[in-house]
């Protein structure tokens, strides 16, 4: 399945219409998709440069139905990690990190002591397509590398299914998703290094089956579940809600998308809190770092936007949008201020690399739920940050594209689309 990733704003435009369409048009689309000429978005900077490039790690959809992940892995320049810290990127180094670690994140988002102390006993799932045979040990070099306690299988901490639980029978491994795999899950070993980690992976990239590998996540007994992927929106959203989201007491963790501005399931769920991406750096400001929405170019940045089918869920009061809108909390996902990475299998996975997209932040917001504790009976999660608002940091700048009702892709003061109502600044924004 693995191939060079299209990434042309074109490519991309389709993509992001191709759920929404449930008539023949959706076939043409697909059609076109599956043959437009394939090309990485820029990553021709040469060793040195201080243009930041990357390239999808995942193939983009080519059936209705089908989801891409959210992960983005920078091939050159220079990362704001590697500016902070004096560090001159060499061409094809992957024998060191070159984004945000553990100790970065926690402090950008006021975790560190909560870190250190919580999450002993709570399980966060991870839900990924298909296979990739390295994660364990992947998992065991990125946490040994910052000190982090070991997480394997032996000693309890880690666990690697498939969607029917199966711990033998696997699916096929793919090199890209590889790369999404090992984000996940060195972004919960990040922001919850006590927690435990289940890896669910789906047979394929719908879905169907990936919804089914969700519920799975659930059935095994996990509390906060991250998902990295989206496609567009269908009218088929709502029966995927009540089959594979609707899961009270459990915090699901969905990306908004790396297309810009624009909708996608199933961030859309009334069911999910629903993350965008900030651009995240060093600054001389109290907090000692600032953040702004993620933006590169008009189809590059977080996702954001009015859902088409998704009802509204109580909790969310804006009135611009009657239905759904994204997002509903935001952190880290520009590539430019990405975060470090281990992965060895196929192609993408030579060793360490910088990541980003609303893939990082997905799992980055799942682990904060999961430091803060055991979500109440009965309770949806995604309302938790609407009722403690004080107790994020509010992103006030930038813009993820053009839109008629503006904070739907402009950031403003209290909510906004691309990153909701902000980013964490401790846990009182995710209790309840």
């Amino acid at each position: 399945m693995r191939t060079t990733s299209p990434n042309t704003p074109s490519t991309r435009r389709r993509w992001r219409g191709i759920g929404s369409a449930v008539t023949a048009t959706a076939a043409l689309l697909l059609t076109a998709l599956a043959t437009t000429a394939t090309t990485a978005h820029a990553d021709t900077a040469p060793a040195g440069s201080s243009k930041v490039t990357w390239t999808r790690s995942c193939a983009l959809p080519q059936h209705k139905g089908e989801m891409a992940c959210n992960a983005l892995r920078v091939t050159g320049g220079r990362t704001a990690f590697q500016q902070e810290h004096g560090i001159t990127p060499k061409a094809e180094d992957t024998t060191a990190p070159s984004g945000y670690g553990p100790s970065d994140l926690q402090d950008a988002y006021g975790l560190t002591s909560a870190a250190a102390s919580n999450g002993s006993g709570r399980t966060i799932a991870v839900v990924d397509a298909y296979d990739d045979p390295n994660a364990e040990s992947d998992l065991a070099t990125y946490r040994s590398h910052y000190g982090l306690s070991a997480c394997t299988a032996a000693n309890g901490c880690f666990k690697k299914v498939s969607q029917t639980g199966s711990t033998t029978s696997l699916p096929t491994a793919d090199s890209g998703w590889a790369g999404e795999i090992s984000l996940d899950l060195d972004m919960a070993s990040a922001i919850c290094p006590n927690c435990h980690i289940t890896l669910v992976e789906a047979k394929s990239a719908s879905m169907a089956n990936l919804g089914t590998a969700v519920n799975e996540a659930v059935g095994l007994g996990a509390k906060y579940v991250s998902n990295s992927y989206g496609g567009g929106e269908s009218s088929s959203d709502a029966t995927y809600d009540s089959s594979y989201f609707n899961h009270p007491g459990v915090a699901i963790t969905v990306s908004a998308g790396d297309a810009g501005y624009g909708a996608e399931y199933p961030a859309a769920s009334k069911y999910v809190t629903a993350v965008g991406g900030t651009k995240l750096t060093t600054s001389s400001t109290t907090r000692g770092w600032t953040e702004s929405v993620w933006k590169t170019s008009s189809t590059e940045g977080t996702g954001s936007g009015c859902s088409a089918y998704d009802a509204k869920p109580a909790w969310q009061t804006d009135t611009g949008c009657a239905k759904r809108t994204i997002a509903d909390v935001s952190a880290v996902a520009d590539p430019a201020t990405g975060v470090s990475v281990y992965d060895t299998y196929g192609a993408d996975g030579q060793g360490w690399a910088t990541y980003g997209g609303t893939s990082a932040s997905a799992p980055i917001i799942a682990s904060v739920y999961a430091l803060a504790g055991t979500p109440s009976s009965g309770s949806y999660p995604a309302k938790f940050p609407y009722a403690n608002t004080s107790a994020l940091n509010d992103v006030t700048s930038g813009s993820n594209g053009s839109c008629t009702t503006s904070y739907f892709c402009t950031a403003r003061t209290g909510y906004d689309g691309p990153t909701g109502w902000g980013t964490p600044e401790g846990l009182g924004a995710f209790t309840g």
